[in-house]
């Protein structure tokens, strides 16, 4: 599982939040802290995925995208 998001974001910090107390293992990278040349990677990898770009994105098993924070969801996707 891989978050993008942002380091000042409460719904990214959210996010990370809901995923640690379920005891899930992820990555992430907060964008806002990347170089340029990075957040260019981060965009093309969204725009390949066609995902608007908006924070938090989550990437599950590589092929489920969730935008935003969306317990449901992640629940949903993780079979919690």
């Amino acid at each position: 599982m891989f978050v993008f998001a942002l380091s000042t974001c409460g719904w990214c910090k959210r996010t990370k939040e809901f995923l640690r107390e379920n005891d899930v293992p992820f990555e992430y990278v907060d964008v806002d802290k990347c170089t340029m040349d990075e957040k260019r990677e981060v965009g093309r990898i969204l725009k390949e995925r066609d995902v608007p770009l908006g924070f938090p994105v989550t990437i599950v098993d590589d092929e489920v995208v969730i935008s935003g924070f969306k317990p449901d969801e992640f629940r949903g996707a993780l079979g919690l």
